[in-house]
């Protein structure tokens, strides 16, 4: 189900600019898919809704600092451990009301050095994630745009077309971004993930408030109440929705079929989530002494960087765990796994779990 290699690598490359970005870790397929969220329900088993993992072996829903760093194996490129989660994605078909997994085509996470804090801007530094550190960027209740937090998303297309784009530019909501686009191929979520820290706070109630973005969302200064400048990360996640290419009318948006395992059909609920387990001192050298114009460091090769173990893809992508939570998310299904009906905005959605589920 995930063996299309990842062209999201090529896109972003095009879109974004190799110079750009400091450093990139291609996350390929999937370490597992399962409702399981360490970060907003930690020890609850099943979570709210299913995602899709890349990273640590050692994934659960008590997942902490200590234990991915003593994970046997990584589903990402680059050996230094770390977690992040995206909602899974899902084909409607609306004429037997059904739903199937749509194939992810890979994780491509983008490490920036952004803002006036780093060294290239003049700035005093950027400084690694410390140990235990965690945060989201989206919402998955959200059916409609927001300010500058929800513009951190963005969803965009790919085709292969004779004298057409093969590209199609960014919206905040996939509908607008897809509809009416003939020889579909792929789309993509890009995600930007805040950039300033409290300096205080690993974690906050609403895992955001600890956290917030640059002033210019890619770039810019961070706010007073948040003057710790960190990396920046920026994902990129392939869905390859071809595979389903004869089964909908790309012209009809009333027969728009795919759907978060949020029961989201608008894509404004897309969401990351990133849980530590860098080594930190090796994420400081690598910040402090691999971002050097002179060298291979310079165009974000990754290899260069001495700091930094990088494994082949074909390990990465051996690099795999079985769901803890028994239940069935792939193949053909009546219900989006947990309780998620499909709710269209434009206000934000009512999120279910198990036990209070109105189906149930």
């Amino acid at each position: 189900m995930f063996s299309k290699p990842p062209i999201s690598l090529l896109v972003a490359t095009v879109a974004f600019g190799v110079a750009r970005a400091w450093f990139r870790v291609p996350c390929t397929l999937p370490l597992v898919q399962e409702r399981i969220d360490p970060i907003v329900q930690p020890g609850v088993s099943p979570s709210q809704h299913l995602h899709t993992v890349h990273g640590a072996s050692n994934f659960a829903d008590d997942a902490t600092y200590e234990t991915l760093r003593a994970s046997r194996c990584t589903s990402c490129q680059v050996l230094q451990h770390f977690l992040t989660g995206v909602p899974t994605l899902y084909f409607h078909d609306k004429t037997k009301n059904t739903y199937e997994v749509v194939p992810n085509g890979g994780l491509l996470i983008y490490y920036e050095n952004r803002g006036q804090g780093d060294a290239s801007n003049g700035g005093p530094g950027l400084k690694a994630f410390p140990a235990g550190f965690r945060m989201i960027s989206g919402n998955p209740m959200l059916r409609s745009k927001k300010p500058l937090a929800e513009r951190a998303i963005t969803w965009s297309c790919l085709r292969y077309s004779v004298n057409k784009p093969n590209y199609d530019g960014a919206h905040f909501y996939f509908l607008a971004a897809c509809i009416c686009i003939d020889n579909l191929k792929r789309f993509n979520v890009h995600i930007h993930m805040p950039a300033c820290w409290d300096g205080k706070n690993l974690d906050s109630v609403d895992h955001r408030s600890h956290v917030a973005f640059l002033s210019g969302l890619d770039n810019g200064a961070c706010p007073s109440t948040h003057p710790v400048y960190m990396m920046k990360l920026f994902y990129e996640i392939t869905w390859d929705v071809h595979d389903f290419a004869d089964r909908w009318n790309v012209n009809d948006p009333n027969a728009w079929p795919f759907v978060f395992s949020t029961g989201d059909l608008t894509g404004y609920s897309s969401h990351g989530d990133f849980l530590n387990g860098w080594d930190v001192t090796a994420l400081q050298n690598a910040i402090d002494h691999c971002n050097n114009p002179n060298d291979a460091t310079g165009s974000g090769d990754t290899e260069a960087c001495s700091y930094l173990t990088v494994q082949s893809s074909s390990a990465a992508n051996n690099c795999k765990i079985s769901p803890s939570v028994s239940e069935t998310t792939t193949g053909v299904l009546y219900t989006l796994p947990g309780c998620n009906p499909l709710q269209f905005g434009p206000g934000d959605a009512t999120i279910y779990s198990d036990n209070n589920c109105p189906s149930h």
